[in-house]
């Protein structure tokens, strides 16, 4: 494999390393996807937590997903379009019902797809879209005890998570007023991060970006450049790795993609700097490098990528996993992947046929959804741009 180590000074490398100022970003692009430079805001006080109703329960009860065993799987036969017309798409979320929510980054808007159509659900207040900032993750946690859809936006001084009461009926759902989970996030015009998700444990997993203050990733005065945890109301879990912090995971820069395997491994797609994004095993605690290492460094300090692609075939974003394989999106590379747990990965759909892929979700059965990003400032739109498509899986081989 190729490797390479960025700016490391000295052979001793602490995995963690508290409080410490480590140089800052170079001004390079991140070719065809995010880029590297842009000026951090003022920093907010981060706070977590919501405070329930009195004759509530605190959190939903997770719904379980089913049981199931699949091997490698890859796409079979041309993307279908499902609803196109979308104005810088963001994230998918699929609900109980088999609905499916779409955030738009600018407009704060949460649609609903319907019949091959965007229909309106709800604005979410308070959304400055700037940059790579505005309207990012969405994920819905359905249960017996209620039902909610998380957000996670850009607002006038940070990044931050809410969640909003989840109504309505397929074609007809509704959204209430949202309450504070995660504030305080260090936002910027670039390295927002913003993907969001419930693990199998039943926490929520928050991927935020380094605000293109490199040195956030590497302290745990900061809450940048970390993959966090915390429970559905925003509190830190008593086993998190770091007593009373929600960081699950350092040393990102901006991670955008998180899924988790049938036996529980959590997985994360993150953009590189200029040289190599990566696909990475996530464990509590762990350490993955940057500012120090960008790509497979070899160093014994920090942990490596099972995987690394040059900037301009990948700019990953979102990821799923479906039986033993992952399946990443391509900006910058504008492409679907492929990847094995072993690292082995294949592409699909290039020379330009879908443009920039920023999302890709489970749908039903062995199905996928991908939501194409060609209308954010960065791609080249064609007509009917951006689109929700579907794609259909097969056992590979």
């Amino acid at each position: 494999m190729r490797r390479r180590a960025a700016g490391r000074a000295g052979g001793a490398v602490v995995a963690l390393v508290v409080g410490a100022m480590l140089a800052g970003c170079t001004s390079g692009d991140l070719a065809g996807g995010e880029s590297a430079s842009g000026a951090a805001s003022a920093s907010a006080t981060p706070s977590i937590g919501v405070t329930p109703p009195a004759t509530a329960t605190t959190a939903p009860t997770p719904t379980a997903a089913p049981a199931e065993v699949l091997g490698p799987l890859v796409p079979s036969g041309d993307p279908v379009p499902i609803a196109s017309g979308l104005p810088a798409p963001w994230s998918i979320a699929v609900l109980a019902d088999g609905s499916v929510l779409v955030s738009e980054r600018d407009s704060g808007e949460i649609v609903e797809i319907v019949d091959g159509q965007a229909v309106p659900v709800s604005a979410v207040p308070g959304v400055v879209a700037a940059g790579e900032g505005g309207l990012l993750g969405i994920t819905p946690l359905e249960g017996a005890s209620g039902s909610y859809l998380y957000a996670y936006y850009t607002a006038a001084d940070d990044n931050r998570v809410v969640r909003m009461p989840l109504g309505g009926s397929a074609g007809a759902h509704t959204l209430g007023t949202p309450e504070g989970v995660l504030t305080g996030l260090p936002k910027a015009s670039n390295h927002n991060g913003g993907r969001i998700k419930f693990g199998p444990d039943g926490m929520l997993y928050v991927t935020a970006g380094d605000a293109s203050v490199s040195s956030n990733a590497q302290t745990l005065d900061s809450l940048g450049g970390k993959i966090l945890r915390i429970t559905p109301i925003g509190t830190v879990p008593a086993d998190n790795p770091f007593p009373g912090s929600p960081v699950w995971s350092l040393g990102h820069r901006n991670p955008q993609g998180i899924a988790w395997a049938a036996d529980g491994t959590m997985w994360a797609a993150e953009f590189g700097q200029n040289t190599w994004d990566e696909i990475n095993r996530i464990t509590p605690g762990a350490n993955y490098g940057w500012p120090a290492v960008e790509g497979i460094g070899g160093d014994p300090g920090f942990v490596d990528p099972v995987q690394e692609w040059a900037t301009d075939v990948a700019s990953p974003s979102g990821i799923a996993i479906v039986g033993s394989t992952i399946f990443m999106a391509g900006l910058g590379g504008e492409r679907l992947w492929t990847i094995g747990f072993d690292g082995q990965a294949a592409e699909w759909y290039g020379g330009g046929q879908l443009g920039r892929v920023r999302d890709v979700v489970r749908g039903p059965g062995s199905t996928l959804y991908l939501l194409t990003n060609n209308t954010d400032g960065r791609g080249t739109p064609r007509a009917g741009d951006d689109v929700l498509y579907r794609v259909n899986l097969v056992p590979a081989g």
